[in-house]
């Protein structure tokens, strides 16, 4: 083991928590090594992280924050490089969207980091307290995660958010992000590393994956010898599934985000207009996008044509059932599969429904237990829907696009869970800890 160590600080210097020189330094052959390694420095890492006091880790945030503030030119630079990449690969637009960072989207990166350090501690709190008759005193208490693997593909924020979620959380975290962000995360982990160490923290906090080889998210997969606790995918449906099918350790994720939007008979019609068009195309490749319009046919009449024709005239295709059809000529037929489709895209479909159980029928039938929402002035309807419709996030008279870890509060997410273990919905620094119980005694023993 010490000549393993010796061989590989020359690659990876202690404390650096990214290699800089990138992908073309490790050959194939090397990953396992490579990357068990990696989990090795992440264990280590994670205990000091672990017992930081929280003034420590906010000190370590808030210069993460001012690092990437400073070194803003070089992150913008190297991800222009990225960006044009991904544009001569043909690259869908929804696609360079995440992946494009501008001076206002980098601004609220460094902003994002700063809400976190901000953020109660969730280490240490309390979360019950029993009194036995014996005398003993039974205290849940929240503790660390570990060290968490985060696996992403074009969103370079993510370096930055899954960063500062898991330190706060008082975790370690590998992070590997795409080849489409490489450049772009490699720079922001650089930052990163270089503000946990100004705070006297290890770097080894927080590491990068340094290469692009899909080698090296199998061995993520397998646990890293033992050193990875978590993992939360962030991607495509293909990323997803493969974590969610190959990997040896707990997984936070969704595989896909089918969000619906429903208008209820009771709805305004201006509020619904004004909600379906900022679900749907205030940003089309995030994952709480509306992708599925469901209009209660007791309103369709009034409804119907004024949303869809809303939509289309804003250059969302529409493609719609038969009544839907007949609303507006631009309205193409849709398929079965358009139910379940995932369009990440300034595409929906609009299907008429025949009422509020046939609306949660669908979503239950089609739907991927992400974000759902209702509209609707019937406080009767909304409350059924908000308790029958079985997804991580449901919304009453609001955007879908508020499926957000930093709409909710949580300063940022590391991504949304829609399983039902552990994390649900947008997971931010309380979902990445666990518990422990701490018993307090006065000498009982059990007869």
């Amino acid at each position: 083991m010490d000549a393993t160590r010796t061989e590989m600080s020359e690659d990876f210097p202690a404390g650096s928590g990214f290699n800089a020189a990138g992908d073309d330094s490790i050959g194939s052959a090397d990953i396992p090594r490579v990357m068990n390694e990696m989990g090795h420095r992440a264990r280590q890492a994670a205990r000091q992280v672990a017992l930081a006091p929280p003034g420590q880790k906010n000190a370590a945030l808030r210069a993460v924050a001012a690092r990437i503030r400073a070194q803003a030119a070089a992150i913008l630079a190297v991800n222009a490089e990225d960006v044009a990449d991904a544009r001569a690969r043909g690259t869908a637009g929804s696609f360079i969207d995440r992946l494009t960072l501008d001076p206002e989207r980098l601004a609220a990166i460094a902003e994002a980091v700063e809400a976190v350090a901000a953020l109660a501690d969730p280490v240490g709190r309390v979360l019950a307290v029993f009194d036995r008759p014996n005398g003993l005193v039974i205290e849940r208490v929240a503790t660390p995660l570990g060290v968490i693997g985060v696996i992403f593909e074009s969103r370079p924020n993510v370096t930055a958010d899954a960063a500062a979620l898991c330190l706060k959380a008082g975790n370690a975290a590998i992070l590997r992000a795409g080849s489409e962000s490489f450049r772009t995360s490699l720079a922001l982990a650089k930052a990163i590393a270089e503000g946990i160490e100004e705070a006297g923290l290890p770097g080894d906090a927080i590491q990068l994956v340094p290469t692009k080889d899909r080698d090296a998210v199998g061995a993520m997969l397998a646990g890293l010898d033992g050193h990875l606790d978590v993992i939360v995918p962030r991607g495509g449906k293909g990323l997803v599934a493969r974590v969610q099918k190959e990997a040896r350790v707990p997984v936070f994720a969704h595989l896909e985000g089918v969000v619906h939007v429903f208008v209820h008979a009771g709805a305004d019609l201006a509020m619904a207009r004004s909600i379906v068009l900022n679900a749907k195309l205030r940003r089309t490749g995030v994952c709480g996008a509306a992708e599925t319009l469901l209009v209660d046919r007791a309103c369709a009449d009034t409804h119907l044509a004024p949303i869809v024709s809303a939509l289309l005239d804003a250059g969302c295709a529409v493609r719609g059932d038969a009544t839907a059809q007949a609303a507006d000529p631009r309205i193409t037929p849709a398929e079965e599969d358009d139910w379940r489709a995932e369009y990440l895209d300034a595409i929906i479909a609009c299907r008429v429904v025949d009422g509020l159980d046939d609306a949660i029928r669908h979503i239950e039938t089609y739907g991927s237990h992400h974000t759902d929402a209702i509209v609707t002035e019937d406080r009767s309807a909304a409350e059924q829907f908000l308790t029958e419709v079985d997804s991580a996030i449901v919304l009453h008279n609001a955007s879908t696009q508020f499926a957000d870890g930093g709409e909710f509060g949580f300063g940022a997410e590391i991504g949304i869970a829609t399983g039902r273990m552990h994390a649900r919905g947008p997971v931010g620094v309380e979902q990445l800890t666990s518990f422990k119980y701490r018993v307090r005694g006065s000498g009982q023993t059990r007869p």
